[in-house]
């Protein structure tokens, strides 16, 4: 099969999409014939060699945790899955931007039949961080809730959950996004120079809590707008939260199948509404990750291993 790997720390030229052994799933494990596969902003990081004491890699490396397929084998003790079954979940091996994967059935749920394909391989990272960094503020009815980096992956889902539990919600994004927040119910503003100021005067002066999905100032941003720290979640700049007490909740604290289910469901009935930005072929990853670092998508940037049209000859439907 082909899959995606790395055989040392850099930059984009070293990824490679590489000939390797399709692996057999073990005891209540699935081999999942992958349709699509999302990127995320701290594969760039590991790939760099930027988290090696939190998250070292092991050469050569895949990369790789969001996915959506087709189950084309199962191992023994299996549970609630059989083979044509169609999947989405996650793998914390770093393995998904491949042709085929093997999950543990613990980490997979049943992709609901109006669920687009790129929709459900690139929800769980960021539908899972948005979920942790929302619940990690409280947001609720007569709050007002500010989200940097509102129409990128993770904050674009943060926004309208945070719009479900009936807070007012401030995003910041460029312009060309508004029109989008708009119409989800979120208060747009512009970032830049004079953001304080925009937002004051878009919250009358009571900003209640702050999520950050971008990093570079926005937690001091926070402090001086007068969030309290224990209101006020970052989940790029570790730094800035260590020195003001304010929290990281992030993917980590959301991680089960449980509330990948819950937002599956939620899209499914297009009660959240998961942008898309760009799909590409796994032999164009390295374009992928191009467009992702320009930090300037709106949505998602989804892998597409196999065709979403094709059928394998492994699978049974």
């Amino acid at each position: 099969m082909k899959a995606v790997r790395f055989h040392a720390y850099g930059g984009i030229d070293v990824l490679r999409v590489e000939e390797v052994a399709r692996p057999t799933p073990g005891p209540g494990q699935l081999l999942v014939e992958v349709r699509a596969a999302g990127i995320q902003p701290g594969e760039v990081m590991i790939r760099e060699g930027a988290r090696h004491r939190r998250w070292p890699a092991t050469f050569p490396s895949g990369q790789g945790s969001d996915l959506a397929g087709v189950v084309v084998e199962t191992g023994p003790e299996v549970r609630g899955f059989a083979v044509g079954d169609e999947v989405l979940g996650f793998t914390h091996n770093r393995a998904s931007h491949a042709e085929f994967v093997v999950v543990d059935d613990v980490n997979l749920v049943s992709r609901p039949a109006d669920l687009p394909w790129d929709v459900a391989g690139s929800l769980y990272v960021a539908g899972t961080t948005a979920y942790a960094s929302v619940f990690a503020v409280d947001p609720g009815p007569g709050d007002t809730v500010v989200v940097s980096g509102a129409a990128g992956g993770v904050g674009s889902l943060a926004v309208q959950l945070a719009r479900r539990r009936g807070a007012t919600v401030i995003g910041l994004a460029s312009e060309r996004n508004h029109a989008w927040l708009k119409d989800r119910g979120v208060v747009p503003v512009v970032y830049g120079e004079g953001v304080a100021e925009r937002i004051r005067r878009a919250c009358d002066g009571n900003a209640d809590a702050f999520i950050d999905t971008f990093g570079d100032g926005y937690v001091e941003l926070a402090v001086e707008l007068g969030v309290a720290p224990e209101r006020i979640n970052t989940i790029r700049d570790w730094q800035a939260a260590a020195r003001v007490g304010a929290r990281t909740y992030g993917e980590g604290s959301a991680a089960c199948a449980v509330v990948l289910g819950e937002l599956a469901r939620l899209a499914a009935r297009g009660e959240l509404d998961v942008p898309i930005a760009r799909t590409y072929p796994l032999e164009r990853v390295r374009d992928a990750f191009h467009e992702l670092e320009r930090r300037q998508t709106h949505g998602k940037i989804v892998l597409r291993p196999r065709h979403i049209d094709a059928v394998s000859p492994l699978t049974t439907r």
